[in-house]
């Protein structure tokens, strides 16, 4: 596949399958850009003195149209013909197609390209009346051509009746599709670990032609797991939520592939993509979304993430296909620390008046470095302080807090803590620890130790009397 070069101007024919306006069997309609009459043909003009352009209904008179619901007849009341004329880039590569068949006979028109006023014949069709003709080629706008005139010219038509001749459906003349495909992140960080991201690509094909089989991958990003169930076509077509199964939507998740896959355009469903017309039919594009949660692998780093398309260009006589990439969204994660907190008593069972010794490690398990770091250990009541000997810090007796400091990742510090027993009964002590960065496991950051203070042994009986 190929990436296509940036989009030149881009080059549409308007209304060329003739459903504007809407007509009942069959009309002749004068043309507005010459008459400024309330009715008009959106885009076509017409060389006819009387300006009028002849527009039939499909099924009218036994004749089907060869695309959508209408289609026009060159010969309205005269011999004339039928134009357009598109700004144009030089030296982009111009497709056509069209459909043409006789009305009572064999009818032959000529098509026309060029600047207006010296346009030059490119082909002729001649077709009967039992089906339609479909043409297709291509142009290279020339040197200094900004103005380019895409014209049907009637040369004739079964019977004579300069009023009779030449049907015409489904014309395009104009550029490739050009699919431009952009990313965004909500919300934009920076975020936490934890945090869930909801990241939306916007398809809008910059190009003529329509875009078919437009299929969107986009892999979850490392550091980041998908969220089941996030998958929303916002708008565009087949808006609305889908499920992660592949086959009964227009979009699945592969988990295999860890990619969220989205079949976008008209007609797309489960099993195939559809076709997304230019901006000029849908402006706004079709914009899908899924979520992802931030794993803690990604604190204190950058996610970055891209969204790809695949689509082909149909306009020419074998689909050619291309691709588009997005932009890249970069979501900053702030650092996040993981501390631990382990407490346990030399002795269990104490008796009043004696020594109970604590011993307090603190562990950061990461992904990153740990500041501020600070245990809370106030002792409760029955239980004086003796002494700290702190591995790192500083400890304040007064308020029990123990400042640690920093730690690197996988790094630990530890507290010796000793106090009096003064109470009997079960004392629970807990030592709890705190830092600046998030933490991803907050269940860890507390433990808590009971000991049980037994009575003093009863004072020994009174010295007996001396005799």
């Amino acid at each position: 596949m190929t990436t296509p070069p940036p989009a030149p101007l881009r080059v549409a024919l308007v209304n060329g399958s003739f459903e504007e306006p809407v007509v009942v069997n069959v009309e002749i309609l004068p043309d507005a850009s010459r008459t400024q009459s309330a009715k008009r043909v959106p885009g076509w003009l017409t060389t006819a003195t009387d300006h009028m352009i002849e527009l039939w209904r499909s099924g009218f008179n036994g004749v089907p149209a060869a695309q959508g619901s209408q289609f026009a007849e060159l010969n309205a009341n005269q011999v004339a013909t039928l134009y357009q004329d598109l700004p144009t880039t030089p030296g982009t590569k111009l497709y056509w197609r069209l459909h043409h068949r006789g009305r009572a006979g064999q009818d032959t028109m000529a098509l026309d390209i060029g600047a207006p006023g010296s346009v030059v014949e490119k082909r002729r069709f001649t077709d009967g009346t039992t089906a339609w003709g479909h043409y297709t080629g291509t142009y290279i706008v020339p040197a200094g051509q900004t103005l380019t005139r895409f014209a049907f010219r009637s040369v004739s038509a079964a019977g004579g009746n300069q009023s009779v001749g030449n049907f015409l459906d489904g014309v395009f003349f104009g550029t490739a599709p050009h699919v431009v495909l952009t990313k965004t992140a909500v919300p934009a960080g920076p975020l936490d670990v934890g945090d869930v991201v909801t990241y939306r690509i916007t398809a809008r094909n910059e190009g003529g032609g329509a875009a078919d089989s437009l299929a969107l991958a986009d892999v979850v990003p490392a550091g980041t797991t998908y969220l089941p169930g996030s998958l929303r076509i916002v708008d565009g077509p087949n808006a609305g939520p889908k499920t992660d199964r592949n086959g009964d939507d227009q979009a699945y998740f592969d988990a295999g592939g860890n990619k969220a896959v989205f079949h976008l355009g008209n007609g797309a469903s489960g099993t195939q993509a559809g076709s997304l017309p230019s901006t000029e039919t849908l402006p706004g594009g079709t914009t899908v979304e899924y979520r992802v949660t931030i794993d803690r692998a990604s604190g204190g780093r950058q996610i970055t993430n891209t969204a790809t398309a695949t689509y082909e260009n149909r306009l020419g006589p074998t689909p050619e296909p291309l691709t588009a990439t997005s932009d890249a969204t970069v979501t900053q994660v702030n650092p996040a620390a993981d501390l631990t907190v382990a407490k346990a008593a030399d002795a269990t069972t104490v008796t009043v008046g004696q020594t109970t010794t604590y011993r307090i490690t603190v562990r950061n398990a990461g992904p990153n470095r740990a500041t501020g770091v600070t245990l809370a250990d106030r002792l409760p009541d029955g239980l004086v302080f003796l002494s700290a000997t702190p591995s790192r810090g500083s400890h304040d007796p007064a308020t029990g807090q123990w400042k640690v400091g920093d730690l690197a990742e996988g790094a630990t510090a530890t507290l010796v803590l000793r106090a009096k027993a003064t109470a009997s009964g079960r004392i629970t002590n807990t030592a709890t620890v705190t830092g600046n960065e998030k933490d991803p496991d907050p269940t860890n950051n507390a433990d808590t130790v009971t000991i049980c203070v037994e009575p003093a042994p009863a004072c020994c009986a009174p010295c007996s009397t001396r005799r």
